[in-house]
């Protein structure tokens, strides 16, 4: 049995490996492309083997280590047990362990100390660690969840874009910029929102970050709406940690939302340790440690 730990980092759009030995240092790293295991598991199970193939070429190991690895991959679906298992079973690794991709980047931000993480991006979710227990807040998606995240943002400008079209609110900057983009035609904006997908209404947030960044009334508000939902969100993460540990914003918008955030969560706030891939890396070696030292 080799001494050799893999971490796992699987996202829609690409998929990061990186090796480690029993000290915890990473030796080598890789990237292939998407790795949903729920849309498509077969994709996923391929670019899963390409990176973690291409950190043993970094960290200058033969191929057939692989198989005499032990891996631990946070993917976002590890709560469907179908899905898991049909993984599971195909990987190449001599062992492997699926958690989700939240619990790899609180580990890579805290390290082992309570606090929690706020992962911001396109929607968003709240993951607390505290006494030793684990608590998920949000993360349900688009359709009755994501409040704060990018795509809810994004529907929210598309939205005032036709209420300041009909004159109910008053235009603006981000509005105009908005109707402009479908030619002014209302009927456009709405064939667009009928099809489209958290990603495809996250694409406007940045626009309103930027204009809310020059002034432009309609952002700003759009900011501070989205805001309040963080904060209310936060405020359930204190009550939960008694106020204790630090807080870390994660995500595309982590860099944004401190200065719309209530002064009660300001002080809280700390930068990560490390990223969600040194979290699946040290999670494998607490994970594996055990049986790879008996």
């Amino acid at each position: 049995m080799t001494n050799y730990f893999i971490g796992i980092d699987g996202g829609g759009t690409s998929c990061r490996a990186a090796v480690a030995g029993a000290d915890g240092r990473i030796l080598g790293r890789g990237r292939s492309g998407a790795s949903n295991i729920l849309t498509a598991p077969d994709i996923a199970l391929k670019h899963i083997e390409e990176a973690a193939l291409l950190a043993l070429h970094d960290a200058g190991l033969a191929d057939h280590a692989l198989s005499q690895c032990s891996a631990l991959l946070g993917v976002a679906g590890n709560n469907v047990g179908d899905a898991v298992s049909y993984v599971t079973a195909r990987l190449p690794f001599e062992r492997a362990h699926i958690v989700s991709d939240g619990l790899i980047a609180l580990q890579g931000a805290l390290g082992d100390a309570d606090g929690a993480i706020a992962i911001v991006g396109t929607g968003t979710i709240f993951i607390v660690r505290h006494k030793g227990q684990l608590h998920y807040l949000g993360g349900w998606g688009f359709q009755i969840g994501d409040l704060g995240g990018g795509a809810r943002i994004g529907h929210a400008a598309l939205q005032e874009s036709l209420l300041a079209h009909d004159g109910i609110h008053p235009k603006s900057a981000l509005t105009s910029l908005i109707l402009d983009e479908f030619d002014n035609d209302p009927r456009k904006v709405v064939d667009f929102a009928r099809a489209a997908h958290p990603g495809d209404f996250g694409r406007y947030a940045p626009q309103v970050v930027q204009l809310a960044a020059e002034g432009d009334v309609t952002a700003l508000r759009l900011m501070r709406q989205a805001a309040t939902y963080v904060d209310d969100a936060l405020d359930a993460v204190s009550r939960i940690t008694e106020g204790s540990g630090q807080l870390c914003l994660l995500g595309g918008l982590a860099q944004i939302y401190p200065s719309y955030l209530a002064e009660r969560h300001k002080a809280r706030l700390a930068e990560p340790l490390a990223d969600a891939l040194a979290g699946s890396v040290a999670l494998a070696i607490k994970t594996f440690q055990p049986e790879a030292t008996d």
